[in-house]
């Protein structure tokens, strides 16, 4: 089996490779030299390759891409040509004319992308009577002071990364919408830098969500915090049930990103994503309408 890893923009690439080792040939394009040294030193048997279509030249039965988010639409398109799985890291879109170029593209039932919290153990799984549900709430605590000395400034930049409220906020959004599905409209969104005030978005954020049959939502978007954490509230009329998603011993395993390559996995076997475009679809319109309703910052 062939993967390739199409761009090292963030983080989530290097963890997804630990995983795919084990069952995979690697072959990774990254135009960032040293982005690319560190992870061919940790993956020294990778086959390293100088540009996007060379690597998908290589013939991968899968893909995994993470380039910034400007970039998204015209990778992902060369991705499709090919008529392999992909999977691309979150959020695929944060601006509207991003989101506008990804409608214009043949999205087959083998492409994914998303929060990989969808997939942690205390998450998967999770079902609710929506008859039964008043309200819910999902809380991300992850905190953004990396991005405050000016590290990956385009993710923390609205007009190309989304900021804040975009890249932690999916976190959120995607918890929810698994949970109540798609039909779902943003109701108003804020956000405000309470802390690391060289940020070019916010460090805190919130935003409020409707869905078709009434339920009301909120995402709280915690950027100032000691540890990472995410839960969500499920309000009823006699009780209300929190969920809390932790890294623990084993945050590969624990915060879903070993889940989230199990089913990039199946879908490189021949399987549909589990996550249908049309939730990713609305999770990104919710996105892309909070940053606008928020503002720059």
């Amino acid at each position: 089996m062939r993967i390739v890893l199409a761009g090292l923009a963030t983080s989530h690439p290097f963890t997804d490779a630990r995983t795919l080792a084990r069952h995979a040939e690697l072959v990774v394009w990254e135009p960032d030299p040293e982005r690319l040294r560190r992870f061919t030193a940790e993956h020294p048997a990778a086959v390293v390759v100088p540009s996007l279509a060379e690597a998908l030249a290589a013939g991968p039965d899968g893909v995994v891409l993470t380039v910034p988010n400007p970039r998204v639409p015209e990778a992902l398109a060369a991705v499709l040509e090919t008529g392999a799985a992909c999977f691309v890291n979150k959020p695929a879109a944060a601006t509207r004319d991003q989101l506008d170029r990804l409608d214009r593209l043949p999205i087959h039932d083998r492409v994914m992308s998303g929060s990989v919290l969808r997939f942690a153990p205390a998450f998967a799984g999770a079902a609710v009577d929506p008859g039964e549900v008043l309200a819910v709430r999902a809380t991300v605590r992850h905190d953004v002071g990396m991005w405050a000395g000016g590290y990956n400034a385009w993710q923390d930049t609205p007009g190309e990364g989304g900021g804040t409220l975009v890249t932690m906020g999916v976190h959120g959004v995607e918890l929810l919408v698994a949970l109540l599905g798609p039909d779902v409209r943003l109701a108003g969104a804020a956000g405000a830098r309470r802390h690391y005030r060289t940020l070019r978005s916010e460090d805190t954020g919130v935003m409020a969500l409707r869905w078709a049959n009434g339920v009301t939502g909120t995402v709280e978007v915690i950027g100032v915090s000691e540890e990472e954490s995410y839960s969500v509230t499920v309000h009823r009329r006699d009780s209300s049930e929190t969920v809390v998603i932790e890294g623990g011993d084993d945050p590969v395993r624990g915060l879903g990103y070993e889940g989230t390559i199990a089913a990039f996995l199946d879908m490189v076997g021949g399987a549909p994503s589990p996550v249908p475009w049309a939730q990713t679809r609305a999770i990104l319109d919710v996105l892309v309408s909070a940053r606008e309703s928020a503002g720059n910052g």
